[in-house]
């Protein structure tokens, strides 16, 4: 058993880092949950936020990216992090220094290309087409959702929401994909991120109609067949997109780059995207409708949170919590501490016991989690 343990440890690469959120940021939210939570979450990631400008050569969110987007996570190198390039395996087709060309950056101009590899710009995660274009502000200008790529995997991108594709008719140096959607509830043209990133642009969705929650509404006129908000201020998007954006938070837990770029946004924005901080909170507001059957077929990713656990309560997320009746949880040694026999897709809570300060692992039968107590 120990054995076992040693060679799990060995392969599990977890960070055990969490956001600086300041004292109190999130006041009022205990005990709320659903669109009431997102609704305090609103007053809370708005209340003082800073719209410091799309940025003209120099400023606003090309200035912002020099602190919340550089690679120190896969090359290490300082380099510009574009998600619809980064290859986490590596090495990367092509990198971009920040800034201007004048100093040495691959910054855009206005020329258009027709290549990857030339030059980055900003991308709205959320087309901005979508809310009413480039005038439409706070929101254009946002850092927690407009984010830097390559110029012409942007421009491939066009406005096509988010989705996954069987059948890619392009795919970029990365893996990234354009084609028709395979995803349940949806067959029109979907542009889909490499597995890497995809909670990472799930949660800046989420962020999006829980920071503008108040002007959700308006955004009405510009409906179009492949803007995928539904008119409502409170669930805010079509069902099949929520069922998207909470599979792939799931499948893809929070990660330390992640958890650095709220922190950098927030230091230039004066807010936080509150899904990063507390994870849990998505399944607190959202319900996907995906039945069984449709997501037979979807990865297994078992995630815990929080993480490190600070209150004795644990919880599960991820697909296929309904076929696990139980759980064991073992001391990083390899004794076996407790043992949960309940049904997880009803109650994904588990109260731990006799687990002082220190590291534990969560066990099922094919997935094991490593997870600290405080």
């Amino acid at each position: 058993m120990k054995k076992t343990f040693t060679l799990l440890l060995a392969v599990f690469t977890v960070s055990f880092s969490f956001a600086q959120i300041p004292t109190g940021y999130y006041d009022g939210t205990s005990g709320l949950t659903g669109y009431s939570l997102k609704t305090k979450l609103n007053q809370i990631i708005s209340n003082g936020a800073l719209d410091l400008g799309y940025g003209s050569g120099t400023g606003g969110l090309w200035t912002t990216y020099f602190t919340s987007d550089r690679d120190y996570y896969y090359e290490n190198n300082g380099t510009l992090l574009d998600m619809y390039s980064e290859k986490p395996s590596g090495p990367d087709a092509y990198e971009y220094n920040l800034g201007q060309s004048t100093a040495g950056g691959n910054q855009c101009g206005s020329t258009n290309q027709n290549n990857e590899g030339f030059c980055y710009n900003r991308e709205h995660s959320f087309p901005k087409v979508n809310f009413g274009g480039q005038s439409a502000v706070p929101m254009a200008n946002d850092a927690h959702f407009v984010i830097p790529s390559d110029y012409y995997v942007n421009s491939r991108r066009s406005n096509y929401p988010y989705g996954e594709t069987a059948a890619p008719s392009w795919t970029s140096t990365n893996g990234t994909k354009l084609g028709n959607s395979s995803f349940p509830g949806y067959s029109g043209t979907i542009f889909e991120p490499i597995n890497e990133f995809k909670g990472d642009l799930a949660r800046m969705s989420l962020y999006f109609i829980t920071r503008y929650e108040d002007k959700l509404a308006s955004f009405s006129q510009y409906q179009s067949a492949t803007n995928p908000l539904d008119g409502s201020t409170n669930r805010g998007f079509q069902q099949w997109y929520i069922n998207l954006l909470l599979k792939w938070s799931a499948q893809d837990p929070v990660s330390q780059r992640e958890i650095d770029r709220n922190n950098a946004v927030y230091a230039r924005q004066h807010n936080r995207n509150p899904f990063i901080d507390h994870p849990e909170w998505i399944n607190m507001i959202w319900t996907s409708t995906l039945s069984s059957s449709e997501t037979a077929a979807f990865d297994r990713t078992l995630s815990v949170y929080p993480n490190p656990v600070r209150n004795g309560e644990l919880h599960l997320a991820g697909y296929g919590l309904d076929q696990i009746g139980s759980v064991q949880i073992y001391s990083i040694d390899g004794k076996l501490i407790q043992t949960v026999n309940q049904n997880l897709k009803n109650s994904n809570k588990i109260i731990l016991k006799n687990t002082p300060k220190g590291a534990y692992i969560l066990k099922t039968e094919s997935q094991s989690v490593k997870f600290l107590v405080e």
